[in-house]
């Protein structure tokens, strides 16, 4: 596929009732660093490729606090490339995990620390106001285990404030969505999910069945569980596309409740993912990819 297509092409979410976005967003978890503990980045591209995004018709960017390496930060990129803010764009954070030395988000914050955190990413992004934040539970591990209710009624009360119009969570399970649902109107989840881990299919179920946005981190694997390209070869032959895209438009397919948000640093790969609204997989692709 060499034409690129714009994000808009990808169809449309109404996230909480009021905030219609393109389901193909952009992950700013790239921009500092190719990885948590790689080399800083040179801001000039990661600008470039913000640009370059919402040029596009990516109107959803996706970052964190703890998306930074060295001197460089997403939450500075983009409001260098950004602002003033477009008033179709929505920013969404996350907050909870804490920086070790190393630069991994090994820690968490309680509830006494989630304000501070909020108003830092607020300040930074040079923002009044969050269209979204997520309270993200645990480290690298699998979802579960723990309660969220505190954390989560900390921010439920910044909410309350007028500093954040919706809230999410992330690397959840059921249990602890329908915890967070109980204190706050939840209306997207960020958890693990891509076509060779297509493991949570409960809680995507749940936010179908509650008009939830599913926002999956590490929609190509992000280096710890990478996709099988060779098993997505065939179907991107046939599309006269890239296994990246093909791995994409499995996504989108799968729930009219996904958003994917795939990150770069790269004008090239971005050219690359956004291109992936325009593949249109039927139902012989799905089952071979499901398969």
């Amino acid at each position: 596929m060499t034409t690129q297509m714009t994000a808009a092409a990808s169809g449309q979410f109404m996230l909480g009732g009021d905030r219609r976005v393109n389901r193909l967003g952009f992950g700013a978890m790239r921009l500092a660093a190719g990885t948590f503990t790689g080399p800083a980045r040179d801001p000039r591209t990661g600008v470039a490729v913000l640009r370059q995004a919402v040029d596009a018709g990516v109107d959803h960017i996706d970052t964190a606090g703890f998306y930074a390496r060295g001197e460089v930060s997403a939450n500075d990129l983009i409001r260098t490339a950004l602002a003033p803010y477009s008033a179709e764009l929505l920013i969404a954070t996350k907050v909870g995990p804490l920086r070790g030395a190393d630069g991994m988000p090994t820690g968490q914050a309680g509830p006494e620390r989630l304000r501070g955190l909020v108003t830092e990413d607020l300040r930074a992004l040079g923002l009044d106001r969050f269209d979204l934040v997520y309270l993200r539970v645990g480290g690298m591990s699998e979802p579960g285990g723990e309660s969220v209710a505190d954390r989560f009624a900390a921010l439920a009360e910044l909410r309350e404030e007028g500093l954040i119009r919706h809230l999410g969570v992330s690397n959840v399970d059921v249990a602890q969505l329908d915890e967070a649902r109980g204190i706050a109107p939840v209306v997207a989840v960020q958890n693990q999910y891509h076509v060779h881990h297509p493991d949570d299919v409960a809680v995507l179920a749940r936010c179908e069945e509650h008009d939830i946005a599913y926002v999956p981190f590490f929609p190509l694997g992000g280096g710890f569980d990478p996709i099988e390209h060779g098993r997505l070869a065939q179907v991107a032959e046939r599309h006269d596309a890239t296994t990246a895209q093909v791995a994409l438009a499995w996504l989108l397919a799968s729930s009219p409740n996904m958003l994917a948000i795939p990150g770069t640093g790269s004008p090239a790969h971005l050219a690359e993912n956004l291109a992936a609204a325009g593949v249109r997989l039927d139902a012989a692709d799905l089952a071979e990819l499901t398969a």
